[in-house]
């Protein structure tokens, strides 16, 4: 059995103020001086620590507060109050939403699971992953803790084609079939977003990243510079077919990605001359007839479809479709065709939590690529002012190449902590076996079916009081 695979994180501070969701009013005008008032007597120091930063003019109050409200229920004056802070609120958008943000910040900086210690306040159900449950029946025994339990639970994952038989020669020996394996020890991808204040250091902490979690980094091969390639074994360029002339071939890249096209099968040939060690994945967007391409590309001998979904985690052309159906379509499709066990099946596009992660897998995905998840650990906000060519409030681009490591290494930890609970919870010991384990989830669409779908419905046989 390989050693246990453990994501080692530190404390990394943020180096801007970060946005809070409440803010302290403290009027001074009705003040009764009071002998002794209620902002001395705060346990937690935040009016004595009290300070502006210049450069973001930003009251050091709100993030200093930990919300216990004693000063706003002892005010005899009642001069103080709580509020919701309007510039937290416009963050992101419906999708990339204010607390989804704060979270991942949050992550980022200790690398701890974020528990409220509250309990849940959202809704019972919701589009996309939050129709979906896992079964956690497994969750009574303490022992079965992938985080600091006495099991061993593997998150590792193969990447690449696998033989449907195995063939042997007279002599006995196995005959090799040209199939090729890459394995990493996290189902998670990571790639450069496609928009961000991103600079070269930015894509180096990155990379850096990648190589101590032993996982890869895809990145536009215009985007790669020739420093990079110290580091290639952990890139995966990702090529488009206006970047095919001119290309020149790495031998130590372990895997490339090729956005599919109408050139697609001539191209995919340049590349596997280009690339002859290196696997080659095909980024398939989610438009038009994708069910018949994905199998187009199949014929073509590519063992690496990414399903490639909006950046808000939709299918591509269809915002009423959702990631999780379409990857539970691909699945079921490629089962039914009997290819499925021969190929790996990623997917991308709008996983903005850990559980995205697990429920993926359990859609039919092998592993998943994150991208904006690992731009919001280094402070972004999802303004897109970098869109207009503003300049970034966080200043992302000047960040140095260990603190974007430090950074992106602790929101990973965070999310394969939680896969590891996730896990534990449902009693899998290895994260291979999840994939398209559909008995061991719940779907809102089916639950409401079989409890309220017979409601108002009249068939023969029924009995009417």
């Amino acid at each position: 059995m390989p050693s246990k695979y453990v994501i080692h994180t530190k404390q990394t501070d943020h180096r801007f103020e970060p946005l809070t969701k409440s803010g302290v009013i403290a009027w001074e005008e009705g003040c009764l001086k009071c002998p002794v008032c209620v902002k001395k007597e705060c346990v937690y120091g935040v009016y004595e620590k009290r300070q502006l930063s210049p450069g973001q003019m930003i009251d050091s109050i709100d993030n200093k507060c930990q919300n216990c409200l004693r000063c706003v229920q002892n005010c005899p004056a009642q001069l103080i109050q709580k509020s919701i802070n309007p510039e937290f609120m416009e963050m992101g958008d419906t999708h990339w939403t204010p607390d989804i943000i704060a979270r991942l910040w949050y992550q980022g900086e200790t690398g701890k699971i974020p528990v409220s210690g509250a309990g849940y306040p959202g809704p019972f159900s919701g589009p996309g992953f939050d129709s979906m449950w896992t079964d956690m029946s497994e969750i009574v025994r303490p022992t079965r803790d992938g985080i600091h339990g006495r099991e061993y639970i593997s998150t590792g994952v193969d990447i690449g084609s696998t033989p449907r038989n195995l063939l042997f020669d007279k002599e006995g020996r196995m005959v090799k079939n040209g199939s090729a394996i890459l394995d990493i020890p996290l189902p998670v991808i990571m790639r450069v977003p496609d928009f961000g204040a991103i600079s070269d250091n930015t894509i180096k902490g990155w990379i850096s990243a990648a190589k101590r979690l032993e996982t890869l980094l895809a990145i536009p091969v215009k985007r790669i510079m020739p420093d990079f390639l110290k580091l290639s074994g952990h890139i995966i360029p990702v090529i488009s077919s206006t970047d095919i002339d001119g290309l020149n071939g790495d031998e130590h890249t372990r895997m490339v990605e090729y956005i599919w096209d109408e050139n697609g099968l001539r191209n995919m040939a340049k590349l596997k001359e280009l690339f002859p060690s290196a696997l080659v994945s095909v980024r398939l967007n989610l438009k038009g007839e994708y069910q018949k391409e994905a199998l187009k590309i199949i014929e073509a001998g590519c063992s690496i479809i990414n399903l490639e979904g909006s950046y808000n985690g939709r299918a591509g052309d269809d915002a009423s479709r959702y990631m999780k159906d379409t990857i539970r379509e691909i699945h079921l499709l490629l089962v039914n065709e009997g290819l499925r066990d021969e190929l790996t099946l990623l997917a991308s596009g709008g996983f903005s939590m850990a559980e995205h992660v697990a429920k993926s897998i359990l859609c039919g995905a092998d592993a998943v690529y994150v991208d904006f998840p690992i731009l919001i650990a280094l402070e972004c906000r999802m303004c897109r002012r970098c869109e207009k060519r503003l300049p970034c409030p966080v200043e992302i681009e000047k960040a140095s190449i260990n603190w974007v490591a430090a950074r992106t290494i602790n929101i990973m930890g965070a999310w394969h902590n939680q896969l590891l609970e996730v896990m534990g919870a449902m009693g899998i010991r290895d994260v291979r076996r999840l994939r398209g384990e559909v008995g061991r989830a719940m779907f809102f669409e089916e639950l409401d079916e079989n409890i309220f779908g017979s409601l108002n419905r009249i068939e023969e046989g029924f009995e009417l009081d």
